[in-house]
């Protein structure tokens, strides 16, 4: 089985080859342009997508030393993401699919980042929970199997990846914000400030609330002192951090106790923060969890999760059609 797969949700136009379960190409080409601009402008994302899923396919193929003949089957990305973005893999995996009369698999690009989990060992064993942190979701997942899935808990409002990037906005660092205070943080003392923590019910997570009190303490310190954020960048960073990891921890552990289970796994681009990362370690020790880690690689957004998903669906027999269209809003089952 030789699957091809396509990403193009965002800002990364990637493809990956998946032959007989294992990985053996995953080339991702990721859109510097949008750095000038303190985000990602949907209209750029979408040309450089039409620039690049060409090359990126066939650097693909040329890595994983296959012809497109011998593919089986094309998976794409259908959603969500930013729709002109979609608009690019989906067509281009259409036109290629019906050129080489073989299938199509569609792959919820939240579901793929879940899966990602199954690309290499330890692979966790269902029933599973699996918190996915990216710029546009924050979720906690339970997964009763690879294509049965369950939000039991999600954000109200923003993602945390977006908080990060806020944050590191009003703190005058370069887009994307998040990998930059995480690099600070290293440097810095997280308790040196206070920020408040929503009491929201249930599983849900708000990061609204935190975006405000960052902003207008930061106004109110530097209204004090110029100079303030600039000697206080490493800490600023840490406090943020912390405060930020410690409303995803809260909630993960009280969903691991109302659960029961005890395997534990992240996902999706904020599960490369080495704080998130250290504290579900921890959390792991003190709990006697099973913890999931995906390797960074497929943490942030790429074609070997699309490909990994595309494989459970393939020996399903779940295919599209030529029909198919892509959707900016998606619900994790569809």
């Amino acid at each position: 089985m030789h699957i091809l797969a396509i990403e193009s949700s965002c800002d990364e136009t990637s493809a990956a080859v998946l032959s007989n379960g294992k990985i053996c190409s995953n080339v991702v080409s990721t859109q510097m342009i949008h750095q000038r601009y303190g985000g990602v402008v949907p209209e750029l994302a979408s040309r450089a997508h039409q620039q690049m899923i060409l090359p990126v396919v066939d650097e693909a193929l040329e890595i994983a030393k296959l012809d497109k003949n011998q593919l089986d089957a094309i998976a794409f990305t259908r959603g969500p993401g930013l729709l002109g973005s979609l608009l690019v893999g989906v067509s281009f995996a259409k036109a290629m699919a019906l050129a080489l009369k073989i299938p199509l698999i569609e792959v919820n690009h939240m579901q793929a980042h879940v899966l990602a989990h199954f690309i290499d060992e330890p692979r966790p064993s269902f029933p599973f929970l699996c918190l996915t942190v990216s710029g546009g979701h924050t979720q906690i997942v339970k997964v009763n199997a690879p294509l049965e899935m369950e939000i039991i808990g999600e954000t109200l409002d923003d993602a945390v990846g977006e908080a990060f990037d806020k944050g590191a906005k009003i703190l005058g660092l370069e887009s994307p914000g998040g990998p930059l205070v995480d690099k600070l943080a290293q440097q810095g003392d997280p308790r040196a400030f206070d920020f408040p923590i929503p009491e929201i019910p249930g599983l849900d997570f708000s990061f609204s609330g935190i975006k405000t009190a960052f902003l207008y303490f930061i106004r109110k310190e530097t209204n004090q002192n110029p100079h303030f954020v600039q000697e206080q960048l490493p800490n600023l960073c840490a406090s943020l951090q912390f405060t930020l990891i410690e409303i995803l921890m809260r909630k993960l552990r009280k969903a691991a106790r109302m659960t029961g289970i005890r395997e534990i796994a992240i996902a999706g681009g904020v599960s490369a923060n080495s704080g998130l990362r250290a504290a579900v370690k921890a959390a792991g020790e003190e709990l006697g969890w099973n913890v999931y880690i995906p390797k960074f690689e497929y943490c942030t957004d790429n074609a070997a999760m699309i490909a990994r998903a595309a494989a459970f669906k393939y020996e399903a027999g779940e295919f599209t059609d030529q029909t198919v269209s892509p959707l900016a809003r998606m619900p994790l089952g569809h």
